[in-house]
């Protein structure tokens, strides 16, 4: 069995954080929508905290293509693990998300 779920909403430098960690799939799909709610609620750029994301499946990428079609700015996804980098890259959602290697509001 892997790490639990999380999903969390910040509000950090005039952004709306998502941060996520553990196994990111369908059990928390209601979680993810809810995020998706709170952060289009919010009017403020998105931005995903990935670093502890342990899994993800299908639902993990549809949550992400979803939120990166539906925003206004173009969707930040800080420090994500390689196996979440795969994904993005082998279903070209990540052509839709900014990639960064470092969460910029610490440096």
């Amino acid at each position: 069995m892997g790490e639990p779920a999380s999903v969390h909403v910040l509000t950090v430098d005039q952004r709306s954080r998502l941060v996520l960690a553990g196994e990111i799939d369908a059990k928390i799909a209601g979680d993810l929508q809810n995020a998706i709610s709170e952060a289009e609620g919010s009017r403020l750029p998105v931005e995903i905290d990935a670093h502890h994301v342990t899994f993800m499946d299908s639902s993990g990428v549809a949550f992400l293509a979803r939120l990166a079609s539906r925003s206004p700015h173009k969707v930040r996804v800080l420090r994500a693990p390689p196996t979440v980098r795969f994904l993005l890259e082998v279903t070209r959602i990540g052509d839709l998300l900014e990639i960064v290697d470092e969460d910029l509001a610490t440096n």
